[in-house]
């Protein structure tokens, strides 16, 4: 334990020596280190943040079609419904016994590129994501009447809108909108960041959708009739149809008895789909990127533990006449093969180390911007069990790759470090 002792302090002091020339590989080992372990927490994050955009929702219920269309444009406001529900068949969904509660959404209309979701004020309280987690206001309050709404996160800062604020919506999405410009709604609040599509989003009650519709047929204004806006609570505003249908349970035991129910439902051709089973489906097809970020990370992993083997043996033309006085003072073949081994570790454990200080600060500085910019809600804390087996094999690689130049050592004879070449 000594002799391993010694061998360690030696290493230390050696590598103190070239400590210029070792900085910087150390740096190119810290860098790979905050690249690798930097890919892999935005990897998870982002999977977090796409399979937990929506949580606690037991049933998503639209018209029939596929499930990934469903959750593309019921959760990630993607893309459009091939067809409505009919509003009795969402309030058939909401008696059922096996229901606890219901949020219909009702979608289709934007405003300057963000989708407007018409919903009812249970969506604050029952919509969950991330693993439960909540919604919660900003600023202001939520809607409460027509012609007010509340927005995410991500719609208030890119458009810079606060509370009081009136804007004006548009009819469908895209280039060739036509704005419902004569019913202006009210900004009332702001909700939270929360690194889902919730963030880019604009939300208005059930009666405001069919407010702003009902001098409208066919996705066109009716020519020769016009309801201004004070005068729309004279109409009825039930909603006639919805989008889709966020379904809770009172008990989870029953979800696959009212999912057969629902799609084997007579009086209208349903789907109703599972968000955990179908979210897994949808992020299958997005798994080509997520390979493609570790290649290319561990690409750069290779290179810099390439980088620390060919300083090491570089060196080693430098340091022949330093290990022969070495080995002449009694210490043995495999004494110098160890001390090279050390110094490869130690420079690999440092950079490892600084790497993950980096990051670690970097994250946590870093972490409100990156929630607010990109929607990537990253926690400061201890590596994950995924995280600490990047590390240890980053570890266990440099220290491989450091017994290259370490054998190469141990092939040197005596005479060759002694004796001056021509």
């Amino acid at each position: 334990m000594q002799r391993i002792s010694s061998l360690f302090l030696l290493a230390l002091k050696s590598a103190w020596n070239r400590r210029f020339t070792l900085c910087l590989v150390m740096l190119s080992v810290s860098l790979s280190t905050m690249l690798l372990v930097g890919i892999e927490r935005v990897r998870s994050q982002v999977r977090a943040g796409f399979t937990g955009a929506v949580s606690g929702t037991d049933l998503v219920v639209g018209a029939r079609g596929g499930p990934v269309q469903l959750m593309l444009y019921a959760v990630f406001h993607l893309g459009g419904a091939s067809n409505n529900i009919g509003w009795d068949s969402a309030s058939m969904i909401a008696a059922r016994p096996e229901v606890l509660w219901t949020v219909p959404l009702s979608m289709g209309d934007s405003h300057r590129g963000y989708p407007v979701v018409g919903t009812t004020a249970g969506f604050f309280s029952r919509f969950r994501y991330r693993g439960g987690r909540g919604l919660a206001l900003a600023s202001g309050r939520e809607f409460a009447d027509i012609f007010e709404a509340t927005l995410g996160s991500e719609v208030a800062s890119r458009l810079g809108y606060r509370e009081g604020d009136r804007i004006v919506l548009a009819h469908g999405s895209g280039p060739a909108v036509r704005l419902h410009d004569d019913k202006p709604f009210i900004v009332t609040g702001v909700l939270e960041p929360t690194g889902s599509p919730v963030d880019r989003s604009l939300y208005i009650s059930l009666e405001s959708m069919e407010a702003i519709h009902i001098d409208w047929q066919g996705g066109a204004p009716v020519r020769g009739f016009s309801v201004p806006a004070d005068q729309v609570r004279r109409f009825s505003l039930e909603p006639k149809a919805v989008t889709a249908v966020l379904v809770g349970l009172k008990n989870r035991r029953t979800v696959f008895a009212l999912q057969r129910e629902i799609q084997e439902y007579r009086g209208e051709a349903l789907t109703a789909v599972m968000p955990g089973v179908a979210l897994d489906q949808l992020w299958s097809l997005l798994a080509g990127w997520e390979r493609a970020l570790v290649a290319v990370s561990l690409l750069v992993t290779f290179t810099g533990l390439a980088g620390l083997m060919s300083t090491i043996l570089a060196g080693l033309g430098e340091r022949r006449r330093e290990l022969a006085v070495l080995r002449s003072a009694g210490a043995g073949p495999l004494d110098v093969t160890a001390l090279l081994a050390f110094e490869g570790l130690l420079l690999t454990l440092a950079g490892t180390l600084l790497g993950l200080a980096v990051l670690t600060a970097a994250t946590a500085a870093l972490a409100p911007w990156l929630l607010d910019r990109f929607g990537l809600a990253f926690e400061a804390g201890l590596p994950t069990a995924r995280e600490w087996l990047i590390l240890g094999g980053i570890l266990a690689l440099g220290t491989l790759t450091s017994l290259i130049p370490a054998f190469r050592a141990y092939f040197l004879s005596l005479a060759d470090g002694l004796t001056p070449s021509s």
